[in-house]
């Protein structure tokens, strides 16, 4: 049963049928999501209506609450594994819902497979019902532990597909699979986005992956851990440069014939990230070193050379500008922001 959080009626989409229609509603599946809240934000500035759909099992209510009163935007709180409502109308569609850091895809990874396989099929329903275009957030985990480097979206990677992490890897696999089927039988516009680490704004405390984790620890005085050796690397996009990369990929004026990888090519190891966490929150932390997970990549890095190429993009802000940002975020989330500062001046 849907529950919608904001109501606001949903109108018959109004975009004119053809390949160069105006677009007016956007759904956004996991939209109350880290990435999905600021995928939202974005399309109600461009001048969409959006509906956000979300079952809030890591998307949070508050991620929203500065777009909630604007009478664009729609909250419809809802899982993608069930039937969609028969009143959503749309003209494009992203598909954001799923659960994206191995604590939480790892806890139920049956539903994380499911969101990934049975959640795209119905959003690809509805997107061949009402002729959308559709957006499908892949990842680089598709790729594994590579064994080419920096990953070309022609490789076909190196995933085991029995293992811990494999409900969600394999799970968007399939997703992929879905999508360019439907784009084959059914002239289905789609564009698919393998999204390599991101950080930022709107990240939980509790989210498990690397820059959420080593903030929190530092800003809470504890150690750093660091699994492995710390000198398996990867490349880290802030949330801002990502968004840029959907709405340019959504908008080419042609679809890709393949995925398109959407990351920062810059790498850093593990221990460099650790050291410029403890720099920017001026923590007294140590690192501690831990087994490394199973099937955790010794490597990863986008070959970005299409979205530059085709899109014009590649991200703009550093990993200093990015940590910088998200400290403060946390710090505020946390402390109410003080940490920091009375750390800067003790």
């Amino acid at each position: 049963m849907s529950k919608v959080v904001k109501v606001l009626k949903l109108r018959p989409a109004t975009g004119r049928t053809g390949g160069n229609r105006n677009r007016h509603r956007a759904l956004v599946a996991g939209g109350a999501g880290f990435l999905g809240s600021h995928l939202c934000e974005r399309l109600l500035l461009d001048g969409y209506e959006v509906v956000a759909l979300d079952n809030f099992h890591t998307g949070k209510k508050y991620n929203l609450n500065a777009i909630l009163p604007n009478q664009k935007f729609t909250c419809v709180e809802h899982d993608v594994v069930d039937a969609l409502p028969s009143d959503l109308h749309v003209d494009e569609i992203y598909n954001l819902a799923c659960p994206a850091s191995p604590p939480h895809y790892q806890a139920d990874p049956i539903h994380t497979f499911k969101t990934s396989v049975i959640g795209s099929l119905n959003l690809l329903e509805l997107a061949r019902r009402h002729n959308a275009k559709i957006f499908q957030a892949s990842t680089s985990e598709v790729y594994g532990d590579p064994l080419v480097h920096p990953q070309p979206e022609s490789y076909f990677g190196n995933v085991n597909p029995h293992g811990p992490r494999s409900c969600y890897d394999e799970g968007k696999r399939s997703a992929e699979t879905l999508f360019f089927d439907y784009s084959r039988m059914f002239g289905l516009d789609i564009r698919v986005a393998r999204i390599f680490n991101t950080y930022g704004r709107r990240m939980q405390p509790d989210d498990g992956r690397v820059v959420s984790n080593f903030v929190v620890q530092a800003l809470r005085g504890e150690d750093l851990t660091v699994y492995g050796s710390g000198q398996q690397t990867r490349s880290f996009c802030y949330v801002d440069d990502l968004i840029e990369g959907f709405v340019r990929l959504m908008n080419a004026p042609q679809a890709p014939l393949h995925p398109v990888n959407l990351g920062n090519p810059v790498e850093f190891t593990i221990m460099e990230l650790a050291t410029l966490v403890i720099e920017y929150t001026k923590s007294g932390s140590k690192i501690v070193h831990r087994p490394l997970p199973v099937d955790d990549p010794r490597q990863r890095r986008p070959d970005i050379s299409f979205a530059r190429e085709n899109l014009g993009w590649q991200p703009r802000i550093s990993l200093t500008q990015g940590l910088a940002h998200t400290v403060e975020y946390f710090d505020a989330l946390l402390y109410g922001g003080h940490h920091v500062k009375e750390a800067a001046f003790s």
